[in-house]
């Protein structure tokens, strides 16, 4: 097809799939034919530090998945790499564009990218659209009857149930027949992008029906295989979030709370952009935190004397990632122990999580140091002995990780009695401090 004839583009972003995408199956039923794109952007690669990095390699493996099965249909998939701004001008000046397609994002910096992207289309009078996808209920969908939005997780979960119907959860089928044809190119390879191969192996998700039936019973038990591992698809929308909640109404009410308490820290993040470098509680930065940059080594290389907080750390620098219940435990002993500021482990684990996303990052790591809009009081500070007898009390999950020397010598860097009294005190004063 000659550049001179219009066509319509559909942006892929975090939407890594063909079925049952909502922007893609628009844009293939409005008429024209359809060139799809995927921009590896530089803006978001060039902040990771490491070359070694799983989420990378997911991408491009994704990518190239989504690509080939594009190819089976007579057409492919447009990879660029490059800022999409830039990438945007140059294919208004290649291509006849009548409209651009994609699925919203709801992270500050994206809204950021997506506005300077609306403002060149408009201003060369392109239309664009923009379609929910990555939830099921947007930032202002789920409402207080005030019109405020909820900030405790218990009445907009009531809420959100209520909501739901199915309309919500409609199945969205893609033509692919009304793709564009054109010459394939050469896909762009992870060495070029600047990083390594890893040990991500890339397949297509699957959800385990018998595992999401046992989820209720297993999931907080390391040593058992009972996280879905769904994260990382849902983070990158291999997986459509409207599938994942029609298995959990047939199967499983804690999975469906558990994917309700992902939109929940969405629209947190969405209606407080804030809390990505503030406390919710912003009477919580007032905490005087100790700081202590080698315990903060010591909490990362999993050498702390705990050996569940120890087995966590270790399965999470081995892996790129840790099993929920030992999240909750090494968040809770990096603040409440250590009292090291909550945004000192929330960018540890956003530069080592496969599954990381900033909502849901920030939020969890917000509520575990108490300061966060839906968060355990301050003076809930788990134990990590208790912790390990009553969720790993054959060591299973430990002895995975830790070698017998690091489990039976090590002694630990802090007294829990000591650790608890000394944080409720340090919280106290800040909080008194701040009123």
């Amino acid at each position: 097809m000659d550049s001179a004839s219009p066509i319509h583009i559909f942006w892929f972003r975090r939407d890594l799939r063909i079925a049952d995408n909502v922007g893609l199956s628009e844009a293939l039923k409005d008429g024209l034919p359809v060139l799809p794109i995927f921009i590896f952007d530089t803006d978001i690669l060039s902040r990771l530090e490491d070359p070694y990095d799983r989420r990378v390699d997911f991408i491009h493996q994704a990518v190239a998945a989504l690509k080939a099965s594009f190819q089976k249909s007579g057409s492919s998939l447009k990879v660029f790499h490059g800022n999409p701004l830039a990438i945007f001008k140059d294919l208004i000046a290649e291509y006849r564009v009548e409209k651009v397609y994609w699925n919203r994002d709801y992270e500050p910096d994206a809204l950021k990218r997506d506005q300077e992207i609306i403002s060149l289309l408009e201003n060369d009078q392109i239309k664009w659209k923009s379609f929910k996808d990555q939830v099921i209920f947007e930032g202002n969908e789920v409402l207080k009857s005030n019109g405020h939005p909820y900030t405790v997780y218990t009445p907009y979960a009531k809420r959100w149930r209520m909501k739901l119907d199915q309309e919500g959860l409609d199945f969205h089928q893609a033509k692919l027949e009304n793709l564009l044809t054109f010459e394939d190119e050469r896909y762009i390879s992870l060495e070029e992008l600047g990083f390594q191969k890893t040990d991500m192996e890339y397949s297509e998700p699957i959800i385990d029906l018998e595992q999401i039936q046992q989820y209720d019973k297993l999931r907080d038990y390391p040593a058992q295989d009972g996280s879905t591992k769904i994260g990382i698809h849902l983070r990158f929308g291999t997986i459509s979030i409207r599938e994942c909640v029609k298995v959990a109404l047939e199967n499983n009410a804690t999975w469906l709370s558990e994917l309700i308490w992902r939109e929940f820290f969405m629209q947190i993040l969405y209606h407080f952009p804030r809390v990505v470098h503030e406390s919710f509680k912003r009477e919580y930065d007032q905490i005087s935190w100790r700081n202590n940059p080698a315990e903060f080594a010591l909490w990362c290389a999993g050498e702390t004397g705990y050996p569940l907080v120890d087995a966590g750390m270790r399965e999470l620098n081995s892996t790129g990632f840790m099993h929920n219940r030992v999240r909750m435990l090494v968040a809770s002993f990096l603040t409440k122990h250590l009292l090291i500021d909550w945004r000192w482990g929330e960018a540890y684990f956003a530069s080592k999580l496969n599954d990381y996303e900033l909502a849901s990052n920030n939020g969890n790591w917000q509520w575990a140091a108490g300061c966060g809009c839906d968060a355990a009081p301050y003076f809930r500070i788990f134990n990590p002995s208790i912790q390990q007898q009553k969720f790993d009390k054959q060591a299973e999950y430990i002895h995975k990780w830790l070698d017998e020397k690091a489990y039976t010598t090590v002694s630990p860097m802090v007294e829990h009695g000591f650790a608890r009294e000394r944080a409720i005190a340090t919280y106290k004063k800040g909080l008194t401090a701040a009123k």
